[in-house]
């Protein structure tokens, strides 16, 4: 054999052993990412557990009665992690281009909202007395919105390697990057999300125990909530959840109808849900359960943090698509130029319905009345409030005890959270921080309202 020929052999098995190395070192490096995901799913259950049960008695009585309806969270994560895994060793994120990626997860989103778009279509046809028979009716529509569901089945897996490495490249240019790499590695999974069982004893506002249940019908969820309220004298509400700080992260398909703002709702959930796993190796994670207002304050920083990348992510790969905006106890919201001139307000006329303000003077008046020991009175006050705000337009099912417990602890906007000042302290905190890094360092080993308050 001549030299030639032993020179151009010794190269392909040179390059041969390359390509071997670098599949083991993806092989690897997915094992690796695998076992981690799962030691920080057990880390997340044992610090999250249910949800910030105050009276464990209580936690395990709902559980029983909400027996049936008990999500399956060992099934779930099963197949969550397979699927995980096998991308990380096949997929093919890495290899494509930051155009090519952001074109597939915009063809994602939309594709999406065109799913949504065609079900309410067929929705609409049920529910029009004037059709006589819709299942047929709607037969084109189906099989439209069937072929897109199958398009959505075939892309998940990339476009969530995608959304990962997205949110993964902003975060390590705020400082969570360590050799290159994110700790934890940031992992979400589109789906069908539990919802929350909250219930709150009637006589304050508390989140007694937090139970997550398959998604339920409003008849399954009204049920439940009677069920429970009758044998246990509490408050109980059935919540929906836009994500899930399991391992990957769960996170429900968005469904506003506008594709820039799914766009948006996606990374701030997905990051949320990662400001959640960050923040388990910190006392703010620790001591989730251990008081309302650890819960409340983890919460609210998990909400401003995720809107904070949301805003970053879309800036640095979607210039063409507006920044989302959010509401904020710091500034007041902005006033939008009319097209064209209207007239002068009656100076008589009551002022323009305002949810946020109205959500707030509702909690404050709430608090006031079972400080006062009028249980009663409080709940006749929440059912008239939830009718004025479904006259102006904004149907809330249930407003009750375990709503405020539930929505007060989502503290990222003026509203549920009444005159708790839990939000506008981390949103300042937020506002000086010199990056995202430095505000949950900051965040992270605060859990007293009293130590928030404090900080300067």
């Amino acid at each position: 054999m001549s030299i030639a020929l032993l020179r151009r052999a010794a190269q392909t098995a040179i390059v041969a052993v390359r390509r071997l190395w670098r599949r083991v070192r993806r092989i690897l490096r997915a094992l690796w990412i695998a076992l981690l995901r799962l030691a920080l799913t057990v880390a997340l259950i044992a610090a999250l557990g249910d949800g910030a049960v105050r009276d464990t008695s209580l936690s395990a009585r709902v559980t029983a009665l909400a027996r049936p309806h008990l999500f399956d969270y060992a099934a779930w994560e099963v197949g969550a992690l397979w699927g995980k895994l096998g991308q990380a060793v096949l997929g093919i994120a890495p290899y494509l281009t930051d155009e090519r990626g952001r074109a597939l997860v915009l063809d994602y989103v939309q594709t999406l909202s065109d799913v949504q778009a065609l079900e309410r279509r067929i929705e609409r046809l049920y529910a029009d007395s004037a059709v006589s028979d819709p299942q047929a009716a709607a037969a084109p529509l189906r099989a439209e919105r069937d072929a897109l569901r199958a398009r959505l089945r075939d892309n998940q897996p990339l476009v969530e390697s995608l959304i990962e490495g997205q949110v993964s490249a902003v975060l390590a240019e705020e400082g969570f990057g360590v050799l290159g790499q994110v700790l934890p590695p940031v992992s979400m999974h589109f789906t069908e999300t539990p919802m929350a069982l909250i219930v709150s004893p009637r006589e304050r506002i508390a989140v007694a125990a937090n139970v997550d249940v398959n998604a339920l019908t409003v008849e399954e969820r009204e049920a439940l909530e009677a069920r429970i309220d009758a044998a246990l004298n509490v408050s109980s509400l059935v919540v929906p959840l836009g994500g899930l700080s399991l391992y990957p992260a769960m996170i429900v398909e968005p469904s506003s109808g506008d594709p820039t703002a799914m766009l948006a709702r996606v990374f701030e959930v997905t990051a949320h849900e990662w400001a959640h796993h960050y923040l388990v190796f910190y006392p703010l994670g620790w001591e989730y359960n251990t008081r309302p207002e650890t819960r409340i304050i983890n919460e609210t920083t998990a909400t401003f943090f995720g809107r904070a990348v949301a805003q970053r992510v879309i800036a640095r790969y979607y210039p063409h698509v507006p920044i989302p905006q959010y509401p904020s106890f710091l500034t007041p919201a902005p006033v939008m130029a009319a097209a064209t001139p209207t007239p002068a307000r009656d100076p008589d006329a009551p002022p323009p319905f305002d949810f946020a303000r109205e959500m707030a003077v509702t909690r404050a008046r709430v608090d006031f009345l079972l400080w006062q020991g009028m249980v009663e009175a409080a709940e006749v006050y929440m059912a008239a409030q939830q009718r004025k705000f479904a006259r102006h337009g904004y149907p809330i099912r249930k407003l009750n005890q375990a709503y405020f417990a539930f929505y007060g602890g989502y503290q990222g906007e003026p509203g549920a959270g009444g005159a708790d000042p839990t939000g506008p302290a981390i949103e300042r905190i937020l506002a000086r921080s010199a990056s995202l890094e430095d505000f949950l360092h900051t965040m992270r080993g605060i859990t007293t309202r009293e130590e928030l308050l404090a900080v300067k």
